[in-house]
């Protein structure tokens, strides 16, 4: 089954309008697409996705609510092109829900999940040539070791590095719960209690295969410059590294110039063209109940003012 991370809250930071043309820059399984279809029935959505099982199914249910609709096969870094080549420069608003879909975590073969045996994968587009399993088989020690500490935070990344290295050594690491096992005995039992001791390694091996952390700030800053004045770009992180690019990057278009800020009189040119619309969101209680991944999920958005 598929969930979705804070839709409603998703909706209303859009604050859609019946005629609007908008972009979900993180299809999935049509989630968030699905309910921005149903309000803009003289409008327009794009749709972007790189996942082709993804793709068909959303485009299955995207055509049962209306038929204006388009979904493009990119990379959110191309957003920007690809609208432009259709002859769209401008949107009014802008989805990035950056978390992986339930589907992707829960299908045995995509080999995202640490609770599930499979074989390694993790590519969110089954035609990249770089796999989980070419990362833990091929990378030195310590490229993995930063790769793990970096995009994963993991302490006892070292600890993982040195211990993947060894037992590849023996043979191919080859599945999800091969590379479990080796995660659990590189650090202490106590750490292995509260939270699954691989879920970090996995983060960070997601995320140097599928490249996402090196395009977001990039493509979040194309996408401010697609919004038309009074549009609004809404973007859910979903682990600190994600947040704080999205932080950087909204706080970079929102700050009045340090050589001004405190004058009485500001002049317009130096005014922000973006604002911040109200404060972080979290998951209620009550979506926490019903879906647990959503624990870490923060929802941010931004407006263009002029």
């Amino acid at each position: 089954m598929h969930y979705t991370v804070m839709k409603e809250e998703s909706i209303k930071g859009l604050n859609l309008k019946e005629s609007g043309v908008y972009v979900d820059a993180t299809l999935g399984y049509a989630g968030d697409s699905s309910e921005i279809l149903k309000r803009v029935k003289k409008g327009f959505l794009f749709a972007f996705d790189q996942d082709s099982e993804a793709i068909q199914w959303s485009d299955n249910v995207l055509k049962q609510i209306g038929n204006n609709y388009e979904i493009i096969k990119s990379n959110f870094l191309y957003m920007k092109e690809e609208l432009l080549s259709r002859n769209i420069s401008g949107v009014d608003g802008i989805l990035f829900d950056l978390g992986v879909s339930s589907p992707q975590l829960d299908t045995d073969y995509r080999g995202f999940s640490f609770h599930k045996d499979a074989k390694l994968d993790m590519r969110m587009d089954l035609s990249n040539e770089l796999s989980a399993r070419d990362v833990v088989n091929n990378y030195d020690e310590k490229h993995l070791a930063d790769i793990i500490f970096r995009y994963g935070e993991e302490k006892y990344a070292k600890s993982i590095a040195k211990n993947i290295v060894k037992a590849r050594s023996v043979k191919p690491i080859e599945t999800t719960l091969e590379l479990v096992d080796i995660i659990k005995h590189s650090m202490p039992y106590k750490d292995t209690i509260t939270h699954h001791p691989a879920r970090r390694t996995f983060q960070a091996i997601r995320i140097e295969v599928n490249h996402e952390l090196d395009i977001l700030e990039e493509s979040l800053e194309k996408a401010l410059s697609m919004l038309n004045v009074g549009g609004r770009m809404v973007v859910i992180t979903f682990h600190s590294l994600e947040e704080k690019i999205t932080k950087e990057v909204f706080k970079k278009y929102t700050d009045i110039p340090h050589i001004v800020k405190g004058l009485p009189n500001i002049p317009e040119e130096y005014l922000p063209n973006y604002v911040i619309i109200g404060k972080q969101i979290t998951p209620t209680e009550e979506e926490l109940s019903l879906n647990n991944r959503s624990r870490s999920a923060k929802l941010r958005v931004i407006e263009r003012i002029k």
